[in-house]
């Protein structure tokens, strides 16, 4: 998706200053900008574009993305709680070290990004995409999990301990590592060829002894 087919494209405005904690933006197109340790708590951020943006550390807690557009941008740590995505398209983009627990996730298209130690415990994804992502360490406990797929995504190291999921789809990843809880995926599919790759930590969660 490029940002000049999207519909509100023609309306953006550069954007160059500070996010202020709890204020409304529509229409602006961060570029190149770096943020660190920002207090940007409760802002909402609407029909806009992000490319080029270093997010480290800081407070975002409660940030509402409503029809966002982010390409090749950084977020190294930060504390993004209760956040709330809608209509977001994240691509070739660094998620590091994120706290994103008891975030909303929904209509969330995640291409070609590599996402390491992304917290979301308790947060509620529902059509979300991770397409050619590498995933690593991301923590999916307590979450609920709706329409979500993985297709050329790598996933390693994963944790699924008490999600719930609906029509969680798996068979596309091209690497399928999950470290704690394959019992709380029932109802997800995943291909054959992962089954076999799978079977020792199935057997292993089963209490199954293989000798």
């Amino acid at each position: 998706m490029e940002l000049a087919s999207l519909a509100y494209a023609k309306y953006l405005q550069p954007f160059t200053g500070e996010l202020e904690m709890g204020e409304d933006y529509s229409e602006v197109h961060l570029d190149g900008v770096e943020l660190d340790a920002a207090q940007a708590g409760g802002v909402r951020l609407s029909e806009s574009a992000m490319s080029s943006v270093t997010l480290a550390g800081g407070n975002f807690d409660r940030v509402r993305l409503d029809d966002v557009w982010i390409s090749r941008c950084r977020w190294i740590g930060g504390s993004w709680a209760e956040t709330s995505l809608l209509n977001v398209f994240l691509l070739d983009s660094v998620l590091a070290g994120v706290q994103a627990y008891g975030s909303q996730w929904r209509r969330v298209v995640i291409r070609d990004c590599k996402i390491d130690s992304l917290n979301l415990r308790g947060a509620r994804l529902q059509d979300v995409e991770f397409r050619d992502c590498d995933l690593t360490e991301v923590d999916f406990s307590d979450a609920t999990l709706i329409g979500v797929t993985f297709p050329g995504s790598a996933i390693r190291r994963a944790r699924f301990h008490k999600a719930t999921v609906k029509k969680l789809d798996l068979r596309g990843a091209r690497e399928l590592d999950v470290a704690l809880g394959w019992d709380s995926l029932k109802g997800a599919v995943i291909a054959e060829h992962q089954l076999a790759e799978a079977a020792p930590a199935l057997a292993a969660t089963l209490g199954i002894v293989v000798r």
